[in-house]
């Protein structure tokens, strides 16, 4: 099937998209624990024609919670209920706000933090969080770099070779006031991540980082049961 031909089904929102995907991401609204798996619900189902996959999804979706739920029609409206709370009361005054108060300063200092300033303190933050914490932890690892020129490479950071194969590992960092379970992984970062998983044969794991006085910790701690028994199993698949 040639570009040309695929038909895309998608509604346009038009200038309405950007608020849209802002708020929907960053309130988790389209997330597992609110609509289950879907990339893995869709490869499971292979539709043929797009009814055969919404008969599919109202038929197997369910929360990814501790107690899974039912997901139906009625729980997408109520999401787009949420949703449209969210832009109309916090979202809207917010953006109104920052508008009001940007200046040209403002851009041009973001652009030097962004490429300069936040980008060193990232680096510094990889460096530390392999050498002062995993390379301890599993010391049978050895972690490095990812190679720039691979496809994956703009979203894993390092790699953790497990005899022949490997895990990846992606680093964030976030302040001490923030919350990671807010992140998101987009579309085009879970291929990378499957991509790699098919590749090497390990999962890639997204570590949230911040800064305690003069170390570095991890903030999702269970990150680090998960690392460890991901490296059991590339063993024993071995």
């Amino acid at each position: 099937m040639t570009k040309k031909d695929i038909k895309k089904y998608a509604k346009p929102f038009g200038k309405k998209e950007r608020v849209l995907n802002y708020t929907a991401s960053n309130y988790q609204l389209t997330r597992p624990p609110k609509v289950g798996e879907v990339m893995a619900l869709i490869r499971k189902c292979q539709p043929k024609v797009i009814e055969e996959w919404e008969q599919y999804y109202f038929e197997e979706a369910y929360t990814k919670t501790k107690e899974p739920i039912k997901v139906t029609k009625k729980t997408l409206d109520e999401l787009g209920e949420r949703l449209y709370s969210k832009i109309t009361e916090i979202v809207i005054p917010e953006w109104t706000a920052a508008f009001k108060d940007l200046t040209l300063q403002d851009c041009k200092d973001y652009i030097y933090e962004l490429t300069i300033v936040r980008t060193y303190d990232g680096f510094l933050l990889e460096k530390s969080v392999i050498s002062d914490i995993l390379v301890k932890l599993f010391s049978n690892v050895e972690f490095v770099e990812s190679d720039p020129e691979l496809d994956h490479a703009g979203d894993i950071d390092y790699i953790g070779k497990v005899g022949d194969k490997a895990f990846g590992i992606q680093i964030k960092p976030i302040t001490a006031n923030a919350n990671f379970a807010n992140y998101k992984i987009t579309e085009r970062m879970s291929k990378s991540f499957i991509d790699f998983e098919e590749k090497y044969g390990g999962k890639v794991f997204v570590i949230f980082s911040t800064r305690e006085g003069d170390k570095k910790v991890i903030v999702n701690e269970e990150i680090i049961e998960e690392i460890k028994a991901e490296i059991d199993r590339l063993k024993s698949d071995s």
